[in-house]
């Protein structure tokens, strides 16, 4: 087993794994310390270390609300320590590994945590490499600036640092994958070999990375979960990066909110203060996010993904049968015909003849469809009609989900079968989800390796065949109580009208 690795900065030691075959490094600095003057600033050179460095325990998540103290669905789930260490110097990243030697060369996964860009941490409990380390991936999760100190924008610092201005969140992911690649071989993981993926935040971070000009070439596959969000309702919407001017407005009223006028006064304050700050800003003002700066982020990452300006590789791509629905909320048949005017223009009587529109009329909710899977069928469908190579592969998570709370299958619950992790949750699952947890970490695992999902479970028989998505194919994987189920499903006339009023809406951002 490889139990100390080389890096390029020094020497670190792991430590076993539950399963004594996988070691796990944990809280490998792949940056400097992004305090004081670094606060604000690209992810910095990390120093070199004598001796050999212990990673035996996570570092510190990234300054946030602290986990644990809601009584939300995720402070249930997984976020569930609000003693767990917490610190500004928090650009470090975690590796399991299989490996028994360097040149073994597997193939590597590179994880992004999800929470809006605002919450989250590579140490939550369902993010456990350990499983997919089995298989013969070395897992790697980074950890990134969120929230006020990943992503503010404002003029002092566009003057101070014009190459890298905005999106320091996005710099520490793609200075986690750099990392990988100088270092990863010494883990026994592949360097040419590497799929990024994340979900929800951490999803449309992998769009944000496969949008990135500067990042071609580093990465070969991506998966994108709970990620491609878009309401068929909604104008504007949650993931679209704002103007860099607007957000250094947003950075303006934020100084202004801390009782500072200079950069050098804010990076003096103390990190938890701005926090708190921030959390009682976020009351009334938007909180910060990805901005177009013209260096890391040119545009949409979505609407570069459409039209064919993202890394060209190969992605799977999914989302839960139960997240964020979108509808129109009216009172009435009459109220509806009224709001569907306004949106649609003189598509909206065309609209109002679908059936499914009305479908949820009883709660007042008109025309429920799931964004996300629209999203994302449409823009696989404009990639394989525009000659795309690549292959695209699509998944829908709706399995029975148990526990005292009836959740359905919410945001982010397919975290636990991906990673095989269900073990770790308190809800009751029994055989067939673990059967299930098996099926979809094989088929990540799969992918992660060649590209390809399909292969055999852990019996020697061949898992159902997961086709790729075309135009001329809709095929989807549903992962279903009783296992993976593969079909071929042609659009509904509505089911066409929601997608392509979804893709007209990106096309009109550009």
């Amino acid at each position: 087993m490889i139990r100390t690795a080389k890096t390029e900065n020094g020497w670190v030691r792991g430590i076993e794994a539950a399963d004594p075959r996988i070691t796990a490094f944990k809280g490998i600095p792949f940056a400097a310390p992004p305090v004081g003057e670094n606060r604000w600033r690209a992810p910095q050179p990390c120093e070199n270390w004598e001796g050999v460095r212990d990673a035996y325990r996570f570092a510190p998540i990234s300054v946030q609300d602290t986990p644990g103290l809601g009584t939300d669905i995720y402070c249930r789930e997984w976020h569930v320590d609000p003693d767990i260490d917490m610190g500004e110097d928090c650009l470090y990243l975690n590796v399991w590994t299989s490996a028994k030697s360097a040149d073994e060369k597997q193939p590597v996964l590179v994880w992004f945590y999800g929470g809006g860009l605002q919450w989250g941490y590579p140490a939550e409990m369902e993010f456990d490499g350990e499983r997919l380390a089995r298989r013969g991936v070395v897992v790697v999760t980074v950890n990134y600036r969120i929230n006020v100190f990943g992503f503010l924008s404002h003029p002092q610092i566009s003057k101070e640092q014009p190459d890298a201005p905005a999106n320091f969140g996005s710099l520490d992911q793609q200075a986690g994958i750099k990392w990988v690649i100088r270092n990863i071989a010494a883990f026994g993981g592949d360097p040419e070999n590497i799929t990024i993926a994340g979900q929800s935040a951490g999803g449309g971070s992998v769009l944000s990375q496969m949008a990135c000009p500067d990042n071609k070439g580093l990465f070969q596959k991506a998966v994108i979960m709970s990620a491609m969000i878009r309401n068929p309702y909604m104008k504007a919407f949650i993931g679209i990066p704002k103007p860099l001017d607007e957000a250094e407005k947003l950075g303006q009223d934020f100084f202004e909110f801390l009782g500072v006028s200079t950069l050098e006064e804010a990076r003096a304050l103390d990190a938890f203060y701005i926090r708190d700050k921030y959390a009682k800003f976020a009351e009334t003002y938007p909180r910060m996010a990805n901005a177009i700066d013209g260096k890391f982020c040119v545009g949409d990452p979505m609407v570069l993904l459409k039209e064919g300006k993202c890394a060209d590789v190969t992605v799977m791509s999914g989302n839960t049968e139960d997240e964020f629905p979108n509808f129109f909320t009216a009172e009435n048949e009459a109220d509806l015909k009224e709001k569907a005017v306004e949106f649609f223009g003189d598509r909206a009587e065309e609209f109002l003849k679908f059936p499914e529109v009305y479908a949820q009329e009883s709660e007042g909710r008109y025309g429920v469809v799931n964004g996300i899977e629209c999203t994302i069928k449409g823009i696989f469908d404009g990639l394989t009609k525009s000659g795309s190579k690549q292959n695209y592969y699509y998944y829908k998570f709706k399995p029975e989900i148990p526990g005292w709370d009836n959740p359905g299958t919410f945001h982010s619950v397919d975290l636990w079968f991906f990673f095989e992790t269900l073990a770790k949750c308190w809800r009751p699952f029994v055989g067939k989800h673990y059967d299930l947890a098996r099926q979809m970490c094989n088929y990540w695992a799969n992918f992660i390796k060649t590209g390809d999902p399909n292969g055999q479970d852990a019996d020697g028989s061949d898992m159902p065949k997961w086709l790729p998505y075309t135009d001329a194919q809709p095929a989807e994987m549903l992962f279903e109580t009783e296992g993976a189920v593969c079909a071929v499903k042609e659009a509904s006339a509505y089911e066409t009208f929601i997608t392509d009023t979804l893709m007209r809406s990106l096309e009109e951002q550009n």
